[in-house]
């Protein structure tokens, strides 16, 4: 039975006047514990992530870093045959952009999650987490790093020393392995099922995958898109699930002590 948890979101995911979901970057933000802020190679812009950090500031919601691949007409969806060290430093140059706009507003990055088919391609590749993981330890290794508890991502990690948070999805369905299944296209989610979902793996442990069986799952944060159809509502809903039930929506912090 969990007693806190984080809740994460995606945002800031548009670029100059388009943008991506419903326009609720602000009122998601005052519901959410932590922040993945686009950094301009999948979504986002210089001036979007100078306003996310704003708005994640006002709120008290921890910040951080959300780099994908260097793919705006794919939505960083769509895989990239490229090298550990090409991709590697991509994320440095993202991370150290959306670094500065919040060392410019007086706070902290507070841990770096990968986007799209990035993170997959993570979740796989123990030579990319690798180099990924070390990188950090050597810029800022107080920065948490988000992945799913069954990952290379996470094993590395561990094996490594660096502090990790496991994550569930709340708006995405999972198969046999504990991965969740990937997916372009999102369609729009009924809010009490997502709850539903949401609480009973924090009550029971366990999520039902798409082949109708229920596996065991841990994790320490609950993420719902910001570009899931209807996605405020989604967070709404699943927040008052777990504090109608005693789950304190908390900061990383008091969720995964270092």
């Amino acid at each position: 039975m969990k007693r806190v948890m984080d809740l994460n979101s995606d945002m800031g995911e548009g670029f100059g006047p388009w943008s991506i979901g419903e326009g609720a970057d602000e009122a998601i933000m005052s519901q959410i514990s932590s922040a993945n802020i686009a950094t301009g190679f999948h979504a986002g812009d210089p001036n979007i992530m100078q306003r996310m950090v704003s708005y994640a500031k006002q709120y008290g919601v921890g910040i951080g870093a959300h780099p994908g691949f260097r793919d705006l007409v794919g939505f960083g969806r769509r895989d990239i045959k490229a090298s550990s060290s090409e991709l590697l430093n991509d994320v440095i140059y993202q991370t150290g952009a959306l670094r500065e706009f919040a060392h410019w507003q007086g706070v902290r990055l507070q841990h770096v999650k990968l986007h799209g088919a990035l993170y997959m391609r993570a979740a796989v590749d123990e030579e990319f987490s690798i180099a990924l993981i070390k990188a950090l330890q050597e810029i800022e290794p107080s920065l948490y790093l988000y992945c799913m508890e069954a990952s290379v991502t996470y094993q590395v990690a561990k094996r490594m020393g660096h502090p990790v948070v496991r994550e569930f999805y709340g708006d995405r369905n999972y198969d046999k392995t504990g991965s969740i299944v990937f997916t372009r296209q999102v369609g729009q989610l009924d809010p009490a099922t997502v709850a539903a979902r949401a609480l009973r793996a924090c009550t029971h442990g366990v999520v039902r995958t798409v082949e109708g069986e229920d596996i065991a799952i841990d994790f320490d944060s609950i993420c719902i898109h910001s570009d899931t159809p209807g996605a405020l509502a989604l967070i709404k809903a699943t927040k008052n699930a777990l504090t109608s039930n005693g789950i304190k929506i908390a900061s990383l912090s008091e969720v995964v002590p270092r």
